[in-house]
């Protein structure tokens, strides 16, 4: 049964009258106003439906049968505007392809978004911690869409009920080119095991308007207790939840990956420490730990501003080591490296121009939080 629906609309009355036809559809008609200096405008409508049916259940995924609910598709297809809001006889709105909406018979999870302004930096342009933030927002969408999402923050329901939340080990990020405030990006995002007790989530962030590739990115995760904070296997009721969402496929190939083993700095190898970084409550993530995208910032703040000013992160690789908690205080080390060979697993197989090794750590004990590998490339002769 559709819900009754009251909408009030305060609008000239020479511009509109609302016209109420049928439950829970209110009809608003537009008229010219008069005296429009010969402007000739056309009758134009919208319609405001409201239904209060329950969602029906989904019994498969991908061809296996999950415990899930309705998972719903956004009213963009590409270009196309999809057949419910054909059938409504009104153009769709802009915001339409911000939703998110599986597409490759739901084995890939696809969401649109615009760079805001908050989210560039001094050159005008996204930062890694903004392309890091999508990557999250996509993937905990794709969860909640598919039907799984228990109460925790990215966990399925048998997670959750076993007080389980899942953490991030390693994530490597390729960057191409990045996108300018009001730019449109398109981000595709799918599953797939890694090892007996870990998953993969790969990601591709493409220009929405000429589907060019800009960014690629790997990411592997493991399970955690939320009481205990220790790993755990995944339980096999867990399994079985996603694994009709794995998906085959490697966002990076794996020669062009960074496998490598991170160097562990010390206080005689780092060239650059900057020590007192404090965790602020903003910080903090609903899993009751830091946001792992907040680590980025910190170690970038031990990097030279000239490095900051005249070079761009194409690519970085994170190794998540520990927890960090808002009482802690942090340390950030930085390092140059050795470039890399031309015919090295460099993005797009060509040489840095710099390269560093970083090092987040507990200012207390000097624990490891993360280790880092950037990779840089000069702005200018990008530019060339």
């Amino acid at each position: 049964m559709a819900a009754t629906c009251n909408a009030i609309v305060h609008i000239q009355e020479p511009f509109c009258k609302v016209e109420k036809k049928n439950l829970g559809v209110t009809k608003a008609v537009f008229y010219p106003r008069r005296n429009t200096n010969s402007i000739k405008l056309k009758k134009r409508s919208f319609s405001v439906v409201a239904s209060g049916t329950s969602p029906l259940n989904v019994d498969t995924i991908n061809g296996r049968k999950v415990n899930g609910t309705y998972v719903g598709e956004a009213a963009i297809i590409g270009n196309k505007i999809s057949e419910p809001h054909k059938e409504s006889g009104v153009d769709a709105p802009l915001h339409s392809i911000l939703l998110g909406r599986f597409v490759e018979e739901r084995f890939v999870y696809r969401q649109t978004f615009i760079i805001r302004s908050y989210e560039i930096g001094p050159d005008k342009t996204a930062t890694m911690e903004t392309l890091m933030n999508l990557l999250q927002e996509t993937a905990l969408n794709h969860v909640t869409s598919s039907g799984l999402a228990g109460n925790g923050f990215g966990a399925t329901r048998e997670m959750s009920l076993r007080k389980l939340i899942w953490v991030v080990t390693r994530i490597h990020i390729q960057v191409q080119r990045y996108s300018s405030w009001g730019d449109v990006v398109e981000i595709d995002t799918w599953v797939d095991a890694a090892g007996k007790n870990g998953m993969r989530r790969d990601w591709i962030i493409r220009d929405y308007h000429t589907q060019e590739i800009i960014t690629r990115a790997s990411s592997t995760w493991v399970i955690m207790n939320q009481e205990t904070r220790r790993l755990s296997k995944i339980p096999e009721p867990v399994r079985e939840e996603v694994i009709p969402f794995y998906l085959n496929r490697l966002a990076i190939a794996p020669e062009k990956n960074d496998n490598e083993k991170i160097d562990k700095l010390t206080d005689k190898t780092a060239e650059r420490i900057r020590s007192g970084l404090a965790p602020r409550w903003s910080d903090m993530d609903a899993n009751q730990h830091v946001n792992n995208v907040k680590y980025i910032g910190w170690i970038l703040e031990s990097v030279p501003i000239n490095v900051l000013e005249n070079y761009d992160l194409t690519s970085m690789t994170l190794e998540y080591r520990r927890e960090c908690r808002q009482s802690n205080l942090l340390e950030s080390l930085t390092t140059s490296s050795e470039t890399l060979a031309e015919d090295s697993n460099s993005y797009n197989n060509r040489r840095p121009d710099l390269e560093f090794t970083h090092l987040l750590r507990m200012l207390a004990d000097k624990a490891e939080i993360v280790r880092a590998r950037t990779k840089w490339h000069s702005k200018q002769k990008q530019q060339e």
